[in-house]
């Protein structure tokens, strides 16, 4: 099922794509087919980015990720931190992330320093609005 390839540029033919796509999945490896998905695919993904762009993670969900999916507690995170400010006032957005805990956090954690230095709303922000 070899059809001409055509630029994606608007959502039928995104949706188009994707259909097709479905239809190449179980192509057999270095056939026709195959390579018709691979230049869909990436295709797909450069529309994908273009027209559907995933804003990075809020830095303290993105703390409350990695503690749960590593097993993590509070005090465990004391040590990135530091002894000066309760983790616990940093979780609850009531207290922002200084330069050097995202720093710690990084490095200690390897949780991306883009991720932590992205802007969020702090609780004395939520109570004023």
């Amino acid at each position: 099922m070899i059809m001409d390839i055509k630029p994606i540029r608007t959502e039928a033919d995104y949706e188009t794509a994707l259909k097709t796509i479905d239809q190449l999945w179980d192509a057999a490896q270095g056939s026709p087919e195959a390579d018709q998905l691979d230049v869909l695919v990436t295709l797909v993904e450069a529309y994908e980015e273009k027209h559907y762009p995933i804003s990075p993670p809020d830095p303290i969900e993105a703390i409350l990720h990695y503690m749960e999916s590593q097993g993590l507690s509070e005090p465990d995170l004391q040590t990135y931190l530091g002894a000066d400010t309760p983790v616990s006032e940093v979780l609850n957005r009531e207290c922002a992330l200084s330069l050097d805990m995202i720093r710690k956090l990084h490095k200690g954690l390897g949780i991306p320093a883009d991720i932590l230095v992205q802007p969020y709303a702090a609780q004395i922000d939520k109570v004023a609005d």
